[in-house]
């Protein structure tokens, strides 16, 4: 089994930071892909931020120059720094990694729960 457990949501006025943390824990063998995808009330999810295990990133073009993706691979984590957050940054934020996993080498997407991030105004 793998679990992803995300860390440090919470409300923030606009202007503010946050940092985002994911540990992926189990029988897990390789993560390839780890990042973020939120989704806001009323909208569709959206991939916020993505980072390959060379550490090549990709953020949707709303969160550029705001957001920062970075893994550690020994700790098997990611993290979302999230600095001049608006508003509209509002949302359940869960994070994903491409993993490779158990006694039978699964290769597939795990999903964290979700951490609440709320930008006050």
């Amino acid at each position: 089994q793998v679990q992803l457990v995300e860390s440090g949501g919470g409300l923030v006025q606009a202007g503010g930071s946050l940092r985002l943390s994911c540990a992926a824990s189990g029988s897990i063998f390789n993560i390839y892909d780890m990042g973020w995808y939120r989704r806001a009330p009323g909208k569709q999810r959206e991939l916020v931020a993505r980072v390959s295990n060379d550490n090549i990133t990709n953020y949707v073009d709303s969160v550029k120059g705001r957001f920062s993706i970075s893994r550690d691979n020994a700790k098997r984590t990611v993290y979302l720094q999230m600095n001049n957050l608006k508003v509209e940054d509002t949302a359940v934020y869960y994070c994903f990694g491409d993993i490779n996993w158990g006694s039978l080498m699964r290769r597939d997407i795990q999903w964290g729960r979700g951490t609440q991030v709320t930008v006050s105004s």
